[in-house]
């Protein structure tokens, strides 16, 4: 009889891939041609999109962590969910390091926001795999569900509004991500 395959690699997996996330995000970054502060100041757009990102990733795998307590398997449909979880967040440095080089023009935004959004759907999907319908659903459970439809309406808005205001677009993305500072949802 075969042993079910537990979600204990899967989550060492996942944890290699966010390391290495933070890892070539700052390899992006590059100092001042000048030696001065206000040469350091010019790059800000840099600063700004490096800091959320950073924190971006540290709240996913804070999130993630927290949401792998309910695997009691590593099924296929897991494993596959997760698999399209971690390409979202690859796509963090690239988005990071355009919003970056293009000073924070509106397509850049757009598609940063787009990436936030890309993973949020991402998480949504593991929550519905981890936590099924049907089976009786703590408070806590229900909240986490909500939280993650809602902020994916965030970033959907906030993908159609860096077209028009990139700085609003920014401040969207960041009010979800104050949201999941803790991984237990507000209210419990």
């Amino acid at each position: 009889m075969l042993r079910k395959a537990t979600p204990e690699r899967l989550m060492l997996f996942s944890d290699g891939v966010f390391a290495v996330l933070i890892t070539v995000l700052v390899l992006e970054l590059r100092p001042p041609a000048e030696p001065t502060y206000s040469a350091l100041l010019a790059l800000w757009p840099s600063w700004v999109s490096y800091g959320m990102s950073y924190l971006f990733i540290a709240i996913v795998w804070m999130n993630h962590h927290y949401l792998m307590r309910y695997a009691q398997e590593a099924t296929p449909r897991l494993l596959w969910t997760n698999f399209a979880h971690l390409f979202g967040m690859s796509l963090v440095p690239l988005s990071t390091a355009w919003m970056a080089v293009s000073k924070l023009a509106p397509a850049a935004v757009s598609f940063y926001a787009a990436v936030f959004m890309l993973v949020n759907a991402t998480y949504l999907g593991l929550i519905v795999e981890l936590i099924r319908p049907g089976v009786a659903q703590t408070h806590v459970q229900r909240r986490m569900r909500w939280r993650a439809t809602f902020t994916l309406g965030l970033f959907v808005l906030a993908t159609g509004v860096a077209l028009w205001s990139p700085i609003a677009a920014i401040g969207l993305c960041g009010v979800c991500l104050v949201v999941y500072l803790k991984p237990d949802p507000p209210g419990v």
